[in-house]
């Protein structure tokens, strides 16, 4: 059975950061590529980054630049590192398992989010 765990969200004014860390079981980690969705309220979930099973990082327009994606594979765990967060970063944030054929595919594995709120 396929689990992953989110963690790591909070409450940050603008400008501030976080890391959102994602841990992993039940699959084969390092085969996976694996991305971080988000979702706010009344918006569809988005992928905001990705990386592929060889380390490859990719990221929505609205990330670059600010977000870095990253993976351990040694402790089946994948995090998101963002800096200079605004108000519109504001979402439930998923992780997920998927594979990367030019662009990024999500299997049905999801973790159950982690909130981050940004506020001034």
């Amino acid at each position: 059975q396929v689990q992953l765990v989110e963690s790591g969200g909070g409450l940050v004014q603008p400008g501030e950061s976080l890391t959102l860390s994602c841990s992993a079981s039940g699959l084969a980690f390092s085969i996976y590529a694996l991305g971080w969705y988000r979702q706010s309220p009344g918006k569809q979930r988005e992928l905001v980054a990705a990386i592929t099973e060889g380390g490859t990082a990719h990221y929505a327009d609205s990330a670059k630049g600010r977000f870095t994606i990253s993976r351990d594979n040694a402790k089946n765990m994948v995090y998101l590192q963002m800096k200079s967060l605004k108000s519109e970063d504001t979402a439930v944030y998923y992780c997920n398992a998927g594979y990367y054929s030019g662009t990024y595919n999500p299997y049905d594995f999801w973790g159950q989010g982690t909130q981050v709120t940004v506020f001034s």
